[in-house]
């Protein structure tokens, strides 16, 4: 396995790495004394597991009608000639709401693993690039976003040394996305 850097002209490609997965537990969100006793995260199992895509909304080619990625940067994990693994990392991008106009830190847009994959490395070794080239870029933070509905991406990033920074419970809500809340994680560079 070998990790390459692509262009944004390889999102096709990039975007035939599978992102989906099986919800089969959740991060309870409970509110200690209304919030101010903080807030308690807790794993719940799923009478019923259910798939999520999240290609579905939005796919990686969609981002380059959305933004301007020059300053992105796109890795590719490549088994042979068979692509594994991705990963995409955002920096100073105005329209980006998530680097809130910083360029001290860099946004972990988006890591996939093809499922028969997963659990063998791969991810670890994209996060470590992303982590390497947000430090070249002279970042202090690298911020990541995920949802409550992604267990193993939220144990992930805790592994990886990432710090639960924001918990935002009402950031689904517009999008019909309610049940889903928003954990924003960040690495120390």
């Amino acid at each position: 396995m070998k990790i390459i850097d692509i262009g944004p002209d390889s999102m096709e490609f990039y975007g035939s790495i599978p992102i989906g997965f099986t919800v089969k537990s959740i991060y309870e969100v409970e509110p200690l004394k209304q919030g101010l006793g903080g807030i308690r995260l807790h794993e719940l199992s799923l009478d019923q597991p259910y798939e999520k895509d999240y290609d579905l909304r939005e796919s990686p080619r969609d981002w380059l009608k959305q933004f301007d990625v020059s300053n992105w940067r796109f890795f590719m994990a490549m088994d042979g000639e068979l692509p594994v693994g991705g990963a995409s990392v955002a920096y100073d991008t105005p329209d980006v709401n998530m680097l809130g106009g910083r360029t001290d830190l860099t946004v972990l847009w988006d890591i996939r693993v093809h499922p028969d994959y997963r659990g063998s490395g791969i991810g670890t070794a994209l996060f470590r690039r992303a982590e390497e080239w947000s430090r070249n870029k002279k970042c202090r933070w690298m911020k990541v976003e995920t949802q409550n509905i992604n267990v193993p991406a939220c144990k992930f990033y805790a592994r990886m040394g990432c710090v639960l920074g924001e918990i935002n419970t009402q950031a689904y809500v517009k999008e019909g996305l309610g049940h889903e809340t928003m954990l924003v994680w960040y690495l120390k560079l």
